[in-house]
C-alpha cells in the first residue's frame, strides 16, 4: 500500500500532527496507567482498522513488558479472561466511544459509569483524551492509507 499523502511533509498536516503529539503528551504524562493507555490506542486502532497504529502500539506495548498473550487478546477482551476490570471498562469505553454510529444515544451511561468505578477525575480526562485523540490518528492514517511503519522503534513518536 502507497500512502495517498505524505503527511509528515504536508504543510497543513505536518502542522497538526505536531498539536496532536502535544495533546497525546498531556495523556502519556497523566496518572492513567501506561499499559491501559496501550491497550486502549489498539483496540482503537483494530476497530477503525489503523495498520499503522496498530503496528506502533503493539511494538510499544511489547517494549513497555506488555505479554504477546494479552496483546493477542486485545480483540476479544469480553471474552478473555487476563484483563483487569480497570483495563475491561476502559476497552469497554474505547470500544463505545469510537463506535458511536452504533449506538443511538452515544455512549450508555452504564459504560461510563463502569469506567467511574476504576478511574478518577483526572484519570477519565486522560482516557477520554487518549480515545478522542486514537481516533483522530486512526482516521488520518486510514483516510490517507499510511502503512505500516517497518522500521518504528518503540518510543518513536512520544
Amino acid at each position: 500500500m502507497e500512502a495517498r499523502l505524505n503527511t509528515s511533509e504536508n504543510p497543513v498536516t505536518s502542522k497538526l500532527a505536531k498539536y496532536i503529539i502535544s495533546a497525546n503528551k498531556v495523556v502519556h504524562d497523566s496518572a492513567l496507567p501506561a499499559v491501559t493507555q496501550e491497550l486502549v490506542a489498539l483496540r482503537v486502532s483494530q476497530i477503525n482498522g489503523c495498520a499503522a497504529c496498530v503496528d506502533m502500539h503493539t511494538k510499544d506495548a511489547a517494549h513497555a513488558g506488555e505479554t504477546s498473550v494479552r496483546l493477542n487478546l486485545v480483540a476479544v477482551w469480553r471474552e478473555a479472561t487476563v484483563f483487569t476490570e480497570a483495563e475491561r471498562a476502559a476497552l469497554e469505553l474505547a470500544e463505545q466511544g469510537t463506535r458511536i454510529a452504533d449506538a443511538a444515544g452515544g455512549v450508555p451511561d452504564e459504560v461510563w459509569a463502569n469506567a467511574a468505578k476504576h478511574y478518577d477525575e483526572a484519570q477519565l480526562g486522560a482516557l477520554l483524551s487518549h480515545i478522542a485523540l486514537m481516533n483522530t490518528w486512526n482516521r488520518l492514517n486510514v483516510i490517507t492509507q499510511q502503512p505500516p511503519m517497518a522500521d518504528y522503534q518503540p518510543g518513536q513518536w512520544g
